[in-house]
């Protein structure tokens, strides 16, 4: 009876390092530093240029196919070669700040990673009109009349 329990232990530990064994997925995994890029208040016309970094934390190529963004506004640029496992890269937005008021966008990414086949980065901020400069003015406290010459 003795080695009845023991040898069904047995078999019971190695089904449950099995079962643990399965779950590491082999194959790329994509992991962001963040995915929300908030940019504040930008001056028209201004850089509205952001990196979201990113790392394969597979163990396989990761591959990212054609990021789609929510409007023309917003273009995205991606390594268009694999990244190899432990690399760290970057997808670069930029959003045309020719128009202003609020924004927010975003830029679906797709690749074949395992863990999130489909993720979506998002920019935010506010494009802002500069502030008109203002000529000085002559203190004309006396009431003359300026005299040009």
């Amino acid at each position: 009876m003795k080695n009845f329990v023991l040898t069904l232990a047995l078999v019971f530990s190695v089904i449950v390092a099995g079962a643990q064994d399965e779950k590491k997925v082999n194959g790329p995994e994509i992991s962001f530093k963040k995915t929300t890029h908030d940019y504040g208040n930008i001056e028209l016309n201004g850089d509205g240029t952001y990196n979201f970094e990113f790392t394969n934390t597979g163990n396989e190529p990761l591959i990212l196919s054609k990021p789609r963004s929510s409007c023309g506004c917003t273009v995205p640029q991606w390594p268009k070669e694999p990244i190899l496992p432990g690399e760290t890269n970057s997808i670069k937005v930029t959003y045309n700040t020719h128009k202003a008021g609020p924004f927010n966008k975003t830029v679906t990414i797709y690749s074949n990673a395992k863990n999130k086949s489909t993720v979506l980065l998002r920019i935010k901020g506010k494009v802002e009109k500069p502030t008109a400069e203002a000529l000085p003015e002559k203190n004309n406290s006396a009431g003359a009349t300026p005299i040009n010459k």
